[in-house]
């Protein structure tokens, strides 16, 4: 793994107002800096060249020395792959690198004075990440992690044709489905009616394709308004204010998540085939 050290990542006036916010949780925090590390997994040793060229696509190459009780170092959640990771990756490999495999980058706050007690070093730890995509470590010895692939696991069955709903309500507290009471019944009943047992990956897609947080169940679900049932779910509701305006210009509504609506002639930016050149 490389380890780079780039740009600084936070301008003047961020650091500035990140500093007063952590002198409210430790006053005496003298200064703050902070840079954008860049970890790089590697199938081979690079030569100067790609070395070079890895150096430029990320505007530095410099490490970084200042380590110990001061450093935060923030990162992806290790088992996760940040949207950037995906893009900077491709364009590592689109650019010639074919033996880099994944590039991470994290920001190495350095942290001046303070309290080196471990509850403030917690409270600074938190102010600086957002702790439900990353993750902060204290060392760069512990970014290796940010690459550890663990084997793939075999599916697991839960036998709900011999245990029936019991063995569904165990899997739904082992494994965090957070389905209901009545989410149970329906996946017992239909696994019995298809006579098979599922397995956890089936039961886990249900649980987020049925959760609250998915629109589709809540808006495209049939209601009722003081027991009288509704001739439009919340969707069909949404649909009626397109069909009653009938625009022509929009050839397409909610379908597949998209919209299709008739433009104007206008003239197109690209490259002349003989010269590449763009006019």
């Amino acid at each position: 793994m490389l380890t780079l050290a780039g740009a600084p990542a936070l301008s003047p006036f961020r650091l500035e107002r990140l500093l007063a916010q952590l002198r409210v949780l430790d006053p005496g925090i003298d200064a703050l800096g902070a840079r954008f590390m860049y970890f790089v997994e590697t199938s081979g040793a690079f030569a100067a060249q790609e070395l070079q060229r890895l150096c430029e696509l990320v505007d530095g190459a410099e490490q970084l020395d200042e380590t110990g009780s001061g450093l935060f170092l923030v990162v992806p959640r290790p088992g996760t792959q940040s949207p950037w990771s995906s893009k900077a990756t491709d364009i590592a490999r689109n650019c010639g690198l074919a033996r880099v495999q994944r590039v991470e980058r994290g920001i190495a706050y350095l942290v001046t004075g303070g309290s080196a007690d471990a509850r403030s070093r917690e409270w600074i730890a938190g102010a600086l990440h957002d702790r439900m995509v990353e993750t902060v470590f204290t060392s760069f010895d512990q970014v290796e992690s940010l690459f550890a692939q663990e084997a793939a696991r075999p599916l697991r069955i839960v036998d709900v044709l011999d245990g029936g709903r019991a063995a569904l309500e165990r899997a739904n507290a082992e494994f965090g489905f957070a389905l209901a009471s009545d989410e149970i019944d329906y996946l017992c009943e239909g696994f019995v009616a298809l006579e098979r047992n599922p397995t956890d990956v089936e039961l886990m897609m249900f649980a987020q394709a049925n959760s609250e947080h998915c629109r589709h169940k809540i808006f495209n679900a049939s209601w009722s308004i003081d027991g009288e049932a509704q001739s439009h779910s919340l969707f069909a509701m949404i649909r009626n204010t397109h069909s009653h305006a009938a625009d022509p210009a929009v050839l397409s509504a909610y379908s597949d998540n998209a919209a299709v609506i008739r433009g104007h002639e206008a003239g197109r930016f690209f490259p002349d085939p003989a010269t590449r050149e763009f006019g």
